[in-house]
């Protein structure tokens, strides 16, 4: 079956120039975007349930910028400020940047992992363990960030701030696809939740990252195209290889 029309689960880039678009007018596919999942703010009065106090911590660890955009929220809902003292770890040089919507960005204070994975931040973290670290996370997290903490012997606590929940489809919504992209396993659980009957037929799937693979396998699915590999870095690059690739045999 040759694919015409792709679902996307991620926002819509704000840039005209990214590659999906070019994806588009090189093959006359159409793509629209659309997330599986949303994210959903734990109130101040939520958060204190948790009993961590954010101003005993000298050190904040984010992996995502809207583990900064819900901490800083929090931090004005409970109106503590920020010391100048205080350290910022982030999982990529992309995360620590954003922190400039809030703070005065000093290198000195903000530290990155090298490529935006979390081994390498946590040889970061490694030299500052005399730090006491508030962990930023949404309830639906990578564990490898709790194995690495006890690996490192971190002093920290975790901090849930936000809550990642499925984004459901309204009965107005078509859901006619060929081909799905996930990028998370809280993905394919929304799938499955608003499409409990879902057969998947001749609908390719593809997603990225090994977690967000497995649970496509786990969902009793059949995983079609799955990146990064050593050829294709990027879900677009792996996209227009599949593309190119699938509309060459619909020709035969």
């Amino acid at each position: 079956m040759k694919i015409k029309k792709i679902l996307v689960s991620q926002p819509r880039p704000t840039s005209e120039k990214s590659p999906y678009f070019d994806i588009v007018e090189k093959y006359g596919v159409k793509i629209d975007f659309r997330p599986f999942i949303k994210v959903e703010p734990v109130p101040a009065k939520e958060f204190r349930q948790q009993k961590v106090s954010i101003l005993e911590h000298s050190a904040v660890m984010f992996t995502a910028k809207t583990g900064i955009d819900n901490f800083f929220r929090i931090c004005e809902e409970m109106r503590i400020t920020m010391p100048e003292t205080m350290k910022y770890f982030c999982i990529s040089e992309s995360v620590a940047l954003y922190l400039q919507k809030y703070i005065q960005y000093r290198k000195r204070k903000v530290f990155f992992g090298a490529t935006g994975k979390l081994p390498d931040l946590f040889t970061v973290i490694s030299k500052h363990l005399s730090e006491n670290f508030l962990v930023v996370l949404s309830d639906v997290h990578n564990e490898e960030i709790l194995h690495l903490l006890d690996k490192y012997q971190v002093k920290h606590d975790v901090g849930i701030m936000y809550r990642t929940v499925s984004n459901d489809f309204t009965p107005e919504e078509e859901f006619n696809y060929d081909m799905l992209i996930f990028f998370s396993p809280q993905g394919i659980a929304s799938l499955m939740k608003n499409f409990p009957e879902f057969d998947q037929g001749e609908i390719q799937i593809g997603c990225f990252g090994a977690t967000t693979a497995n649970a496509v396998r786990d969902a009793g699915l059949r995983l079609d195209l799955e990146a990064p590999r050593p050829d294709a870095p990027s879900m677009t690059t792996a996209l227009d290889l599949f593309i190119k690739e699938n509309h060459k045999n619909a020709k035969k």
